[in-house]
């Protein structure tokens, strides 16, 4: 009735705004007639008010307790949760709880973690000493001719089949402990970067000297079989790398690698420094001038690390800072700050004219002004001229802030052809300590730039101080182009080597750096998950309080179908994970170095950060000694605090571990498996098999966890028999019930699979690309951690994230407990996997009531349906996520986006509590609103002359750096394309996505809240509803007069996530402070002895005068 008045209401409506003049001639009669149909719609409306209760909350409630009863038989059965919780039951008597002690364990963890560390510094000093060794009785040959193995060209031929020189047979072979990679484990080869002449004297000599390293490498994987790579890095620029590997250029024949600007060589080769950077940007250095200066900047900024300080000041008639947030300060040289300089060094012109002089006071008052308030590194300071030409008189300047101690080292980089001012700009760097280098075409700045490092590690060389340094951790994208593991996230110990030649003492001669790779996965092997229970974990941060491994770091984001490393992935701070340390009392803590604990209430968020959980944590940490590092382990609260252990014999339980429906954590170390070749294919249940069986009674295994593990298999051994018996009633069985399965603390799981593959829905699930269901080096799986905070024996529901090809699946699951005495411990999960369908028809046979119900003492519409068109029904999560609607493409949103007036209204009534989480490593879409989309409308001439532009400009580097060497080594132009381009490629990226912070809500249910109902108003219609908890479970049921739409009034509420916006003000505050940080132990920064007069020298390189006419000619044309 109430539909059929607002119906004739919308006609009449409509039928008189289209027939204005009819309605006029009506007179009376309309109007009367009007009055009638706004009485009638005034009663209806009463009528819906009145009878508030038009869905019947009793019939609602009726529902939810039979659909309940409904699943949970469902559930029940299918898992086989009551059997297994009773097994457990049974057991108790034999077993013990014991708390788990988090100061002990975290202590025990870090002297494990720092005698595996230091079995690798032991070999890094091997290769030092072996290296010195080589070079002292070496005698340099002019003349020598050595056939090395260079690592591009082995196994390669010519045109006639003919080995290439400097290749040669190098047998390659797959290796399990080189991520399947093709090795020589038996020798080293050479990898020359293209830019380096792979037959100079010195590259020569250096290889022949650094044969001596072979045995050294060999003997060290011996001694240590979990070694991966070794290498020494040459100040010369080759590298040699053990084991011999083939070298892949990139799609263009490049090779753009060059160990000596890898964070690794940088740190060992030199103490941390403070650099100023002056770039003169005046009128003079227009065109490739200006293009080889931000190039030079750029070199030297990736020269830096985290352990250093800088500031870019750019000179023209007056002193701009590049960054003037960053005025009169030096900011930490980490990967944020130099991708940030980058990108303002690319917008940077040419203007007015030049005034060093007032550049360069401004550069040391900053350095005296830091060092004077204990900021800045401590130790090295030092100013990086860029200029064309010093026309000025400094000798005051250097007379007022640097003579005589000469603290603050110049370097100066003469850009372009021009020598004019050669002797001025010599004579800066000379005077303090500094070295001189010209830099004419863009081939030379790196060979270049790389002096300034030669000349810090003098002190350092002179007092053969050997100190040992630990990186950042770092993916080696560049060494390595196979997926597997270039995004393997690692860290280096490196060590410096130095010539111990008596006449070349006062020179400090830097022969290179030796260094080994640790991955962080297996460091973090050696604080096992099954310890620190179903939320606990471990993690490592660096001095700097950076993270180097924690379960929360996301190094990658998606480009296309493409995982690449995000532009600050080792830069993620401590503070930026763990969040809810608003105090950064933690953080504080462990980068002093400190031992001790901290308590945090977190929201945490699983389910790829749709649901929220909220723990109580307990913070355990202490540091790692003679490392940077500081190692921490998490503890939660509740079933975190205790661990049981129960006991049976190895025949029983390696019966029980050998059934067919049982696996192990493959990502676990239950055997140790990497230290005998032989065991490296090995899987981990089959090493454990061979283990207890006697097969291989050398093996290296956990006994604790094996003794878990054997126990859980005979505890869990009944559910084989329970799902197949099941299994092979096919008349009983549930169309849709696809997976019966169950975890324990131990990483074992048991599954059946009661649906062949081919009818399967969930085809993904709980198989190895599941990373999310499945045991993990960082977490336990999902059904077993949301599981777990909720109570033992009542089911939970909810749909994977994922979407399957077919349809879409619903998870089971219920925690199963072990008590003994007051304490309880949580023993695993247990659940059922079944398609959407199965759980949908047995909540549509449900929610209707039969034509022939009995009304009469019914308050609300009687029968009510679920199936009426007028009448919505839903079932959804706790989180607010919708299972069931009639709407197919609802399951699985969010319901604030499917009804927002609903979600608005029962948040306003506390059914739901809406979350805030952040996301400090989010990834946003940059705001292109300096692009202009003008230009393409432009003349098709336009396009003619940016094309023309491109081909000039081009050119003219071709010409500009045309030289002998380049020509018979034309990789060395290929160089220079590469470095354009991967430039050009950066700024593309850069363009489309940039780290950012973000804010997204999460909503949880409030369980006090068991039913309500209310009415909304929307305008000219009301919307009723009910809401009910489905007992022993986590859903609600929903239903909703579906005959009013309140879009127009409340918009949809979706789980979009926010970037937080900050304003030029609060930016600049974040970007200029400085967080607390431990600084390295040692200082390297002065000896008396050192030759200050070896300070570079001008490198001449001749044109004829026709080239060089048409090369001014065409850079005139270009700018």
């Amino acid at each position: 009735m109430q539909i059929a008045a607002a119906a004739g209401m919308n006609r009449w409506s409509w039928g008189s705004a289209g027939n204005g003049s009819k309605s006029e001639r009506s007179g009376p009669y309309r109007g009367r007639l009007m009055m009638l149909l706004w009485i009638i719609l005034s009663s209806s409306l009463c009528l819906m008010v009145d009878g508030q209760m038009k869905l019947s909350p009793e019939t609602v409630q009726n529902w939810a307790v039979s659909f309940s009863k409904e699943i949970a038989a469902l559930s029940s059965r299918y898992s086989g949760a009551q059997l297994l919780q009773k097994k457990y039951k049974d057991v108790e008597a034999m077993v013990k709880i014991e708390e788990v002690d988090g100061e002990e364990l975290v202590k025990k963890f870090a002297e494990e973690m720092e005698e595996m560390l230091g079995r690798k510094m032991k070999s890094v000093k091997r290769l030092a000493e072996a290296a010195e060794d080589a070079d002292l009785y070496h005698e340099y040959n002019e003349t020598l001719k050595f056939e090395y193995f260079n690592s591009m060209l082995i196994n390669m031929v010519d045109e006639d089949g003919n080995p290439l020189s400097l290749g040669g047979d190098f047998a390659l072979e797959k290796n399990e402990h080189f991520n399947k990679l093709p090795v020589n484990t038996q020798l080293s080869n050479i990898q020359v970067p293209t830019n380096v002449y792979n037959r100079d004297t010195d590259i020569v000599n250096g290889a022949y000297m650094s044969e001596a390293l072979n045995d050294v490498f060999i003997d060290n994987f011996q001694k240590d079989p979990t070694l991966t790579w070794q290498y020494f890095g040459s100040a010369t620029g080759f590298f040699r790398l053990y084991p011999g590997i083939q070298w892949i250029p990139d799609e263009n024949g490049v090779v753009t690698f060059d160990c000596r600007n890898r964070n690794w060589y940088i740190q060992a080769a030199t103490s941390p420094k403070d650099v100023v950077i002056v770039v003169d940007v005046s009128g003079s250095m227009k065109g490739l001038r200006l293009t080889i200066a931000k190039h030079t900047i750029n070199t030297i900024l990736d020269t830096l690390g985290e352990n250093d300080f800088v500031n870019i000041i750019a000179v023209m008639t007056y002193v701009r800072y590049v960054e003037p947030c960053f005025k009169g300060t030096l900011v930490q040289a980490d990967l944020d700050n130099r991708e940030h300089f980058k990108l303002l060094i690319d917008g940077l012109h040419v203007k007015g004219e030049g005034k060093v002089k007032i550049a360069m006071k401004e550069s040391f008052k900053i350095l005296n002004e830091v060092s004077a308030l204990g900021q800045g590194s401590l130790c090295n300071q030092a100013i990086m001229l860029i200029t064309d030409g010093a026309m000025e008189d400094f000798q005051d300047v250097f007379k007022e802030f640097n003579w005589p101690e000469r603290r603050v080292r110049v370097f100066t980089y003469l850009i372009g052809r021009e020598m004019t001012f050669a002797e001025n700009v010599k004579w800066i760097a000379c005077n303090n300590k500094g070295y001189y280098t010209h830099v004419s075409t863009l081939a030379d700045v790196q060979e270049n730039v790389m002096e300034y490092l030669h000349v810090l590690s003098r002190p350092m060389v002179i007092n053969h101080d050997h100190d040992i340094i630990w990186t950042e951790a770092y993916m080696d994208i560049v060494l390595f182009n196979t997926q597997a593991q270039s995004l393997l996230l690692m860290t280096s110990v490196a060590m410096p080597v130095f010539s111990k030649k008596k006449e070349t003492l006062s020179h400090g001669i830097l022969l290179g750096v030796v260094g080994t790779d640790v991955a962080l996965r297996e460091l973090m092997r050696l604080a096992p998950r099954y310890k620190l229970g179903v939320h606990g974990y471990a993690y490592l941060i660096t001095n700097n309080g950076y993270i180097l491994s924690h379960p929360d770091l996301r190094p990658l984001y998606k480009e296309g179908k493409t995982l690449k490393p995000k532009p600050n992935y080792n830069s993620v701070d401590l503070a930026e994970v763990e969040w809810e340390d608003t105090e950064e009392k933690l953080r504080t803590a462990m980068v002093k170095g400190e031992t001790g604990t901290l308590s945090l209430d977190v929201r945490t968020s699983v389910d790829k950060g749709r649901r929220v959980m909220f723990l109580k944590n307990d913070y355990f940490y202490t540091i790692i000694n003679e490392t940077p590092f500081s190692l921490g382990i998490v503890l939660t609260r509740g079933y975190g605090e205790y661990i049981f252990i129960g006991n049976v014999s190895v025949e029983e339980g390696l019966h029980d571990l050998m059934a067919p429906d049982l696996t192990i954590a493959s990502e676990w170390t239950y055997c140790e498996t990497d230290i005998d070749p032989s065991h490296r294919k090995l899987s981990q249940l089959q090493a454990v098999v061979r283990y207890l069986t006697g097969k291989e009674p050398d093996l290296e295994c956990d006994v604790q966890l094996l003794q878990q593990t054997l126990f859980d298999a005979v505890v869990t051994a009944p559910m084989e028999a329970y799902w197949t018996a099941l299994m092979l009633n096919t008349s009983g069985m549930e169309d849709g019930v696809e997976t019966a399965f169950l975890g324990t603390r131990s990483g074992l799981m048991r599954f059946q699979r009661y649906a062949g593959v081919e009818k399967r829905i969930g085809k993904s699930f709980l198989t190895s690309t599941d990373k999310e269901n499945m045991f993990t080096l960082d977490h336990f799986p999902v059904w077993y951690r949301r599981a777990s905070e909720y109570p033992a024996g009542q089911f939970l529901y909810y749909m994977p994230r994922q979407e399957t090809r077919a349809g879409r699946i619903v998870i089971a699951t219920t925690a199963v407990t072990v008590t003994v005495g007051k304490k309880t411990a949580i023993a695993g999960a247990i659940g059922v996997q079944m398609t959407l369908a199965v759980f949908e028809s047995k909540f549509w046979a449900i929610a209707a009531q039969p034509n022939d119900t009995d009304c009469s003492n019914t308050d609300g519409i009687c029968p009510l349906r679920c199936d009426s068109f007028d009448i919505a029904c839903y079932a959804i999560d706790n989180n607010g996520f919708v299972l069931i609607s009639k709407q197919p493409n609802d399951a699985g949103r969010f319901f604030g986006e499917v009804d927002g007036s609903v979600m608005t209204t029962l948040i306003r009534m506390g059914m739901f509590k809406r979350v805030s989480l952040f996301d400090y490593q989010a990834m946003c879409k940059m705001n292109l609103h300096s692009v202009s989309s003008a230009r393409p409308l432009l003349s098709p001439f336009y396009g003619l002359a940016s094309a023309l532009k491109w081909f000039l400009s081009n050119f003219l580097l071709f010409l500009l750096e045309f030289n002998i060497c380049g020509f018979w080594h034309t990789e060395h132009f290929a160089d220079a394309k590469a470095s354009v381009s991967t430039s050009s490629a950066h700024k593309k990226r850069g363009e489309i996505l940039q780290p950012c912070d973000t804010e997204y809500p999460s909503f949880v249910y409030e369980p006090s809240v068991k039913e309500t109902n209310s009415i909304i108003k929307c305008g000219r219609c009301q919307k009723m509803f009910v809401v009910q908890q489905i007992p022993e479970s986590n859903l609600l049921l929903l239903v909703v007069q579906a005959d009013c739409d309140c879009s127009r009034q409340y918009p949809p509420l979706t789980l979009e996530p926010k970037e937080v916006k900050y304003n030029a003000s609060v930016k600049c505050d974040r970007m200029r402070s400085q967080k607390i940080r431990r600084r390295p132990e040692s200082c390297h920064a002065y000896h008396s002895q050192e030759n200050a007069n070896d300070c570079g020298g001008a490198s001449f390189i001749y044109l004829s005068a026709s080239l060089f006419l048409v090369c001014l000619s065409f850079s005139a044309l270009v700018s």
